[in-house]
């Protein structure tokens, strides 16, 4: 039986399945982000939807990758978890 690790290491031997996957990371970057401060908080989607004012299913959708979240809803998540948003730009090549 193949895993996922596997299945997704054979594809990234692709060049455009991989230059398709690298072109996501970012926006993996933040959704995973978000889930950990989440639970890094001990908040539900439930509590963290209450302190924001916002749909519990707005959050699952985020955090399933289904949105697109503007920086104002990205520092409204943020206070609501007691903690600050930081963005950054990094070089490339470092």
């Amino acid at each position: 039986m193949r895993t996922f690790e596997d299945a997704l290491a054979n594809r990234l031997e692709e060049p455009g399945f991989r230059a398709e996957y690298e072109a996501l990371a970012p926006e993996f970057a933040i959704i995973q982000a978000m889930i950990d401060a989440r639970k890094n908080s001990g908040l539900t989607q439930k509590e963290l939807a209450e302190r924001t004012g916002m749909a519990q299913g707005d959050i699952s959708k985020l955090e399933k990758g289904g949105g697109n979240p503007s920086l104002k809803t990205l520092q409204r998540l943020a206070a609501a978890m007691d903690m600050k948003l930081r963005l950054e730009f990094l070089p490339i090549h470092e």
